[in-house]
């Protein structure tokens, strides 16, 4: 039985796409945390840093083993403390994607908060890459109901945070389309792996061939049907030796499983904009906001019980409810 109902004909004859996303956040998360006390907190400190410093290179080693291109989502403030990560990753030919700046969760700010902070990490990340960045995952996945304005003004053309299809979609707001390349929790390293108190995580740790099996369960299952696999993983978690092994492991046997086609996400919105715009196939559109505010049901004066008839008062005839 086939699982995706709207399959994208993607290019080279290819049944699946498959992107093994990265966001580099280090130690930012800590710092939006605790702000007052993360320069005391050495041990979380030194594992986070451990992305940027460590697990990139490994990364990156094992995507030109393959001569994979991929996408790595870095918070402005961690491209501008970590230059030699950030040559690596543009120097092997990856692109890079907007994640905010200090790892800030957008639909805790204020619409002006918010608008700072993007704007602040866009030309940062413009001017420390010297590129322009056309993609976006909100950091936590915490996309407000004010993202998407920003992101179609500032010419984005993807954005990555959301969970609403197996295939990319369109959001649409106002007239104006965003595509949207989902991702899932269940491909997202930090239920298997995350463990740390300081950021309140104490979830028992699996071993890599049980996250294994769950990923691949999942691929497994759109792989032949014009599906879509995105990863959303992070360095410091699984750029560690075992669960970096995993990923190379799991590209084999991709490889090996179904005709993928591997690539950044800014490859594959553009394939989406092109199949979509000469007529190929056609997105499903998610008409955006969800809700334009909170639900009005929720305040009591929205709803009335309906007015006592004598049918109703006189429905049991005078029976108890003991006697039914």
């Amino acid at each position: 039985m086939r699982m995706i109902r709207n399959p994208v004909p993607w290019p080279g004859g290819a049944t699946c796409a498959v992107a093994f996303t990265w966001d580099v956040d280090a130690e930012s998360v800590l710092q939006i945390d605790h702000p007052d006390t993360a320069h005391k907190r050495l041990f979380s400190l030194s594992a986070m840093r451990y992305g940027p410093e460590t697990a990139v290179p490994r990364i990156c080693d094992i995507l030109a083993e393959f001569g994979h291109k991929t996408t790595f989502f870095v918070p402005t403030w961690v491209a501008e403390r970590y230059p030699a990560a950030m040559e690596r990753m543009l120097g092997d030919g990856h692109e890079i994607g907007h994640h905010g700046y200090l790892h800030e969760s957008p639909n805790l700010l204020s619409p002006e908060d918010e608008a700072y902070w993007f704007q602040r990490a866009h030309e940062g990340l413009e001017a420390i890459t010297g590129q322009k960045i056309i993609g976006y995952r909100a950091p936590s996945f915490d996309v407000s109901p004010a993202t998407q304005a920003l992101l179609t003004d500032a010419g984005y053309l993807y954005d990555s945070s959301l969970m609403g299809d197996d295939v990319p979609y369109v959001m649409r707001e106002n007239g104006r389309d965003l595509i949207e390349i989902p991702a899932t929790i269940i491909h997202d390293d930090w239920p298997h792996f995350s463990h740390n108190w300081d950021l309140g995580a104490t979830n028992q740790i699996s071993t890599p061939a049980r996250a294994k099996e769950l990923y691949l369960s999942e691929f497994d299952a759109v792989c032949d049907d014009g599906g879509l696999w995105v990863g959303v993983w992070h360095p410091w978690i699984s750029g560690r030796p075992a669960r970096a092994k995993m990923m190379f492991e799991m590209i084999e046997y991709m490889q090996s499983r179904a005709n993928c086609w591997f690539a950044p996400l800014k490859d594959i919105a553009a394939h989406i904009a092109e199949i979509t715009a000469d007529g190929t196939w056609t997105p499903n559109v998610h008409p955006m906001p969800y809700h334009p505010g909170k639900l009005k049901e929720w305040d009591k004066a929205s709803w009335q019980p309906a007015p006592a008839t004598d049918e109703r008062q006189h429905a049991n005839h005078g029976q108890t409810i003991e006697s039914c």
